[in-house]
C-alpha cells in the first residue's frame, strides 16, 4: 500500500507525539549525546531509550554518527531545530487550551477517519 503525501507527514509528526521522544529531543537539541548520556539526562531506561531513538531516526528526525564503540545522536539538521522552536512558539500561545481540553487522549479528541 502506497502512501499519500499526507499520509507521510502524519507518520512524520507521530515522531514528535510521544513524550519520551520530546524528552530526548530536548536533551540533544544543541549537543549531540550517546545512548547512555541520554539515559542519564532522562532518566530513563536504556531499552526503552534505544527503541525511541530507533523511532526518531526512521521518522528522519534525527542521525547517528559512529565513533568508535559509540554511536552519537543528533538532530538531522538545522531545521529540525527550527521546527522545534516553532512548535515552542505556537505551544507557549496554546498551552492553556490545551491543558484545558477535556479529551485527555489524541484518539478521543482527533480519532482517525
Amino acid at each position: 500500500m502506497e502512501l499519500n503525501r499526507c499520509d507521510v507527514k502524519a507518520k512524520f509528526m507521530r515522531g514528535f507525539s510521544d513524550k519520551t521522544r520530546l524528552q530526548i529531543l530536548e536533551s540533544i537539541t544543541h549537543q549531540e549525546k550517546t545512548v547512555s548520556q541520554i539515559v542519564d539526562d532522562l532518566k530513563g531506561n536504556q531499552s526503552n531509550i534505544s527503541q525511541h531513538l530507533a523511532c526518531l531516526k526512521g521518522c528522519g528526525i534525527i542521525v547517528g554518527r559512529q565513533d568508535g564503540k559509540y554511536i552519537y545522536y543528533s538532530l538531522r539538521n538545522k531545521e529540525i531545530a527550527q521546527l522545534l522552536t516553532v512548535m515552542d512558539a505556537v505551544f507557549h500561545q496554546v498551552e492553556e487550551e490545551v491543558a484545558a481540553c477535556e479529551k485527555n487522549d489524541v484518539l478521543e479528541c482527533c480519532p482517525a477517519k
